[in-house]
């Protein structure tokens, strides 16, 4: 019985190795539009990448919100991602107002993996230091926090 237990063990660590390896990591670069001519055109304030192990960024799907508060009302605008000419990479031009406290929320698909990233609006742009990264897709507490500390970088 011990050796079957422990034969089962082994074979269940080797098939979530495997599973890691195929699976591969899975997440969203945020870039600087100013190290790209071609963002810089397309008046980026920020860019963002799909990347990973298994190659994403041809078949990743990414989507993005500006959620903010102003005047003490929650509002979210999808945003529009402009198609790059380096496959999985998208640039994002400012669509939110200057009122109120924003942030961006990155979410990308590829294949069965989800992965999701939320970086403050401050003044100065999008904040591509401060991000949370998550394997799927953000909670609303875990967006409603964020954006709550976003107030906090926006003032700086």
């Amino acid at each position: 019985m011990r050796k079957s237990l422990r034969g089962f063990s082994v074979a269940l660590a080797v098939l979530a190795l495997a599973a890691q390896v195929q699976a591969g990591g899975f997440w969203l670069a945020l870039g600087n539009p100013d190290a790209s001519s071609e963002a810089r055109a397309l008046h980026a304030a920020v860019t963002v990448k799909a990347i990973g192990c298994v190659g994403p960024e041809s078949n990743a799907k990414i989507t993005a919100n500006a959620i903010g508060i102003v005047e003490g009302k929650r509002q979210t605008i999808p945003l529009r991602l402009t198609a790059m000419r380096e496959p999985g990479m998208f640039a994002v031009a400012k669509q939110w107002p200057d009122q109120g406290r924003w942030i961006v929320q990155f979410v990308g698909r590829s294949g069965t993996a989800v992965t999701a990233t939320l970086a403050a609006i401050g003044p100065d742009g999008v904040d591509r230091y401060s991000k949370k990264e998550m394997s799927g897709e953000a909670s609303e507490a875990q967006i409603s926090a964020f954006l709550n500390e976003a107030g906090t970088v926006a003032r700086k």
